[in-house]
């Protein structure tokens, strides 16, 4: 009589650096597609800022707020 092979539950941990990479990815991403999709001028505008903060840092646009 053959056994059923049992089950084995195994975690795996993701460095916090890898997971906000990623996250950085998908953001520029979806701020890229916004802006790429944008139909009226001031949501492509919004978009665009999006995209240049997701480039070059929160900081990086005159008269924003650095967090």
């Amino acid at each position: 009589m053959a056994t059923k092979p049992r089950s084995v539950r195994q975690s795996v941990t993701i460095p916090t650096s890898r997971v906000r990479a990623e996250a950085a990815e998908e953001e520029l991403k979806a701020a890229y597609d916004r802006f790429m999709k944008g139909q009226e001028l001031q949501s492509k505008n919004e978009a665009g800022r999006a995209l240049i903060r997701s480039i070059f840092g929160k900081g990086s646009i005159a008269g924003d707020a650095i967090r």
